[in-house]
C-alpha cells in the first residue's frame, strides 16, 4: 500500500514507519521535489502547501546576512539554506531547517559530518545553529516538536521567527540544560553567543509586500 497525498505525492509505507527507510527515501530518485517531509521522533510530518512570500523572504534575508556579513568575512564555517537535511539518529530526526550554521570547529571536533563529501544531502549530528520560520501549518511543529528535538540534539541556538497574526517575533533560543530558553532582548536587539554579535529583525513596508532586514552589530 502506498500513502498518497493530494493525488500526487507517494510515500512508501516503510518510510512512514522506519527511520532508516525514511532516510533512504529522501535520497532516492522517487523523493518528491514538492513539499516538506520530516521524520520527527517516531512520526512522519508532511507539508505539501506552497511557501508564502513572507516565509521565503525572511529565511532568505537571514541566511544571506549571516553568510555574507558574519560567517564568510570571519571564516567561521558554512551557512546552509533549506533543501539540506539535518539528521540526528539518536532521536530519529530528519528534517529540512530553513537554515543552519556549521562552524569549522564543530566539523574539526567531529560534532558534525557528511558522509558523501560534496554529494552529501545531509548534515549529520549537531550543527551550531538552526533557523525555523513559522508558517500557518507548522506552528506546533516549529514551536513545540522541533524545539524539543533540537534541544535533544544539543544544538546551541535555535533561531525562531514567527510572522503570523500581524506581529513579527524573532527569538534566539539558547540551550540551557536539556531545553531552550529565550535570550533576553535589549531595545529589540538579541545577542547570539554562537556568532558573538547582536541581531535585530525588522519589518519594513514595501510597494506590494513587507520587506525584512536583519541588522547586525
Amino acid at each position: 500500500m502506498i500513502l498518497l497525498l493530494d493525488n500526487a505525492v507517494r510515500i512508501p509505507p516503510a518510510a512512514a514507519q522506519d527511520f532508516a527507510a525514511f532516510r533512504r527515501w529522501t535520497k532516492s530518485k522517487d523523493f518528491p521535489q514538492r513539499g516538506e517531509y520530516a521524520f520527527l521522533g517516531g512520526d512522519l510530518w508532511a507539508g505539501i502547501s506552497m511557501e508564502t512570500l513572507v516565509h521565503n523572504q525572511i529565511k532568505l534575508r537571514i541566511a544571506a546576512v549571516l553568510s555574507l556579513m558574519v560567517v564568510d568575512p570571519l571564516k567561521l564555517g558554512r551557512v546552509f539554506s533549506d533543501r539540506m537535511r539535518l539528521v540526528y539518529e539518536p532521536v530519529h530526526l530528519s528534517c529540512e531547517p530553513d537554515a543552519m550554521f556549521v562552524s569549522h570547529a564543530s566539523v574539526d571536533a567531529g560534532r558534525v559530518r557528511w558522509e558523501e563529501g560534496r554529494e552529501s544531502l545531509e548534515v549529520i549530528d549537531t550543527p551550531d545553529m538552526v533557523l525555523e520560520v513559522v508558517s500557518s501549518n507548522s506552528v506546533e511543529k516549529d514551536t513545540v516538536v522541533l524545539r524539543d528535538l533540537y534541544a535533544q540534539t544539543g544544538i546551541p541556538e535555535y533561531w525562531l521567527v514567527n510572522p503570523l497574526e500581524g506581529q513579527l517575533s524573532f527569538d534566539i533560543l539558547r540551550r540551557s540544560g536539556r531545553r531552550y530558553v529565550a535570550t533576553r532582548k535589549s531595545a529589540g536587539w538579541v545577542k547570539s553567543a554562537v556568532f558573538g554579535k547582536s541581531f535585530r529583525l525588522v519589518e519594513e513596508s514595501g510597494d506590494d509586500a513587507p520587506q525584512y532586514q536583519l541588522l547586525v552589530r
